[in-house]
């Protein structure tokens, strides 16, 4: 089987409390869909959790407009750490996740007048593309970016998805050789040198960095890739200082943003392929796993400096739970896209926003 990349399903989010965050997700970006909710053992990531299994309630949550979901994400078993210095830009990690928005403007209205903290004002990155940077209440930062490819375009809310991250690293052709030959990303759409206008009102801004932006030149197949869409990365090299890791002496889950997740077919020879250009599977769950609405097959590999990279072949998802009516996702063909009228169905799981 070849293998399919659907688009990102998801980015995780380690969060103190799961509920609380997911309300302002809610509120704020509209991710109003929980396609799970579970609270598990995280038995098979020991490679990160120092060797022993950890408790933890999770919610994976997506906003119909499309783009990737939100995998808010919450240690039940122990207090969740943050860094214990200032993660600024060029530092090697996720440090910001994309949201994509059909306006621009209308966007940074609604937030601000949500009392949400405001980092820059509407500012242009280097293709002349509007964009801002907001922080929500556990200090991650997110770009609001135009988007033009909606799934659902009649969604009252003004947000998308995820539209993908901007991530440190500190080589920027290993990097994109990574990202282009594992995930699809081979186009550049502006890398450049400088210190940049845009970026000033975020921590670490004021340096010097070289900036890559990636799209991918290939449209995205499989079941749930109209919903997810395309996606972006952005790769940040800080040029004149020595960037840290953001999750140095931390496990994956404490807070901040732990991993990005893509919906994938053909695990078996995503594994060969990522064994074969250097990037082994660090964790495999080898068969199924199964959340008890959602069911698959999941792994994680890291990028050149470690960030890390998960993929899900889903294997079951909930449409209508209230009925008892799941999808069975391994007796289709793998790159057709689900019918919009499957997925339409999704929006009987949504749920208002509580104050």
């Amino acid at each position: 089987m070849a293998i399919i990349i659907s688009g990102i399903q998801q980015i995780g989010i380690g969060i103190p409390d799961v509920y609380e965050a997911w309300s302002w997700y809610n509120k704020n970006f509209g991710f109003d869909l929980p396609l799970f909710d579970e609270a598990a053992e995280a038995g098979l990531m020991l490679p990160y959790t120092d060797g022993k299994p950890q408790e933890r309630h999770a919610i994976l949550a997506l906003n119909l407009k499309g783009g990737g979901g939100f995998e808010i994400w919450q240690y039940t078993s122990r207090k969740p750490q943050a860094a214990n210095f200032e993660v600024q830009l060029g530092d090697l990690g996720i440090f910001i996740t994309k949201i994509k928005t059909s306006n621009v403007q209308k966007a940074y209205e609604t937030l601000q007048n949500n009392g949400v903290e405001m980092i820059s004002e509407i500012v242009k990155m280097p293709n002349q593309s509007a964009h801002f940077f907001v922080k929500d209440p556990y200090g991650n930062l997110f770009q609001i970016v135009k988007s033009d490819i909606w799934f659902k375009e009649k969604v009252k809310s003004v947000f998308g998805g995820n539209y993908g991250v901007v991530i440190g690293v500190s080589d920027i052709e290993k990097s994109k050789e990574f990202y282009s030959k594992i995930l699809g990303y081979d186009t550049v759409v502006y890398e450049e040198e400088a210190v940049f206008d845009d970026l000033a009102n975020i921590p670490g801004g004021n340096h010097k960095v070289h900036r890559v932006l990636l799209k991918h030149s290939l449209a995205r197949e499989g079941a749930f890739s109209k919903l997810l869409g395309p996606s972006t990365i952005e790769l940040i090299k800080v040029i004149d200082r020595k960037p840290k890791k953001i999750y140095e002496n931390r496990l994956w889950g404490d807070l901040g943003f732990i991993h990005l997740c893509f919906d994938i077919i053909g695990m078996d020879d995503l594994k060969k392929e990522c064994a074969t250009l250097g990037h082994p599977f660090t964790v495999d769950s080898a068969n199924s796993f199964d959340m008890g609405e959602a069911a698959g097959h999941f792994s994680y590999i890291e990028d050149p400096d470690g960030t890390l990279i998960e993929f899900v072949e889903t294997h079951k998802i909930p449409i209508y739970k209230k009925i008892g009516w799941y999808l069975n996702l391994k007796k289709r063909d793998p790159k057709k896209p689900l019918p919009n009228w499957i997925l339409n169905t999704l929006r009987f799981s949504r749920k208002k926003h509580k104050e």
